[in-house]
């Protein structure tokens, strides 16, 4: 998951929706630990898991590094299944970017079985950047996500997860019988400015065409995609033709917490 501008803001929501003990939460698809090692600084001990051996590479490597994280620890495992904890044993579940590659039909009664009463689940994840002040360069920036074509990144996005995220996570429904007080926060973006769009902003960056790990096309370097972005974005706007100038992008979000019913 990208780093961002304002995300302390969500762990803060996702904190200040949490009741009771704060023992051990359990960070589902922790792909390299970014939630795993934030929420160790709230929690007695948080578990991280994830599908992917090399994902939990480079959270452990990456944990060890830093050599702070010794309430941490990290398996290999599916969200939907996870054996080594026992029934009622987490005050926490959370999924940061993840939430959308899960099957919900085998997820939640894993939940109910893991989660004690009054615990709590909250997932969270972005959809597509957006340059605020720039309408012409965010349609030419859902053009490069969405094309198929070599040299766009369409072809990388899995389905229907990626409607999932688009749709800022409301197919998620924590079933009734179990969960309340499901609260939902949203954000989507404006072209108008700066956090004028619809909801509560968690996830924004400023940054410049320049990457310092390739070398521009307009100097006869390989570039990137970003590259050939902000080189079509600057045929419409003069800013973009400067790679030191800085531009804003915010993301739209959905974040949906529920309390395990006594």
């Amino acid at each position: 998951m990208a780093t961002f501008a304002r995300l302390h803001f969500l762990y803060e929501a996702v904190l200040a929706f949490h009741r009771g003990p704060k023992r051990l939460c359990l960070d589902l698809g922790c792909g390299t630990g970014i939630v795993t090692r934030e929420m160790s600084a709230h929690f007695d001990s948080v578990v991280g898991t994830d599908p992917s051996a090399g994902m939990i590479k480079q959270a452990r490597a990456s944990i060890e590094a830093e050599k702070q994280y010794g309430n941490v620890g990290l398996r290999e495992g599916s969200a939907e299944n996870t054996p080594s904890l026992r029934e009622g044993e987490v005050d926490m579940v959370v999924a940061g970017q993840a939430a959308h590659w899960f099957d919900y039909a085998r997820l939640w009664p894993e939940m109910k079985r893991l989660v004690r009463p009054e615990g709590t689940v909250a997932f969270w994840g972005y959809k597509d950047p957006v340059f605020v002040n720039f309408p012409g360069a965010s349609q030419i920036m859902q053009r490069y996500l969405y094309d198929s074509r070599p040299g766009k990144l369409g072809s990388y996005w899995s389905m229907p997860g990626r409607s999932y995220v688009q749709d800022k996570l409301r197919v998620i429904q924590p079933p009734a019988a179990d969960w309340e007080d499901v609260q939902r926060i949203e954000y989507e973006p404006d072209t108008k400015g700066r956090n004028t769009g619809d909801g509560t902003l968690f996830m924004e960056r400023s940054l410049t065409k320049k990457n310092p790990e390739r070398q521009a096309t307009s100097v006869g370097g390989e570039g990137d995609v970003i590259d050939d972005l902000f080189d079509e974005a600057a045929k419409g706007s003069e800013w973009f033709r400067d790679e030191q100038n800085m531009v804003d992008i915010e993301w739209g979000s959905g974040l949906v917490m529920a309390r395990g019913k006594p």
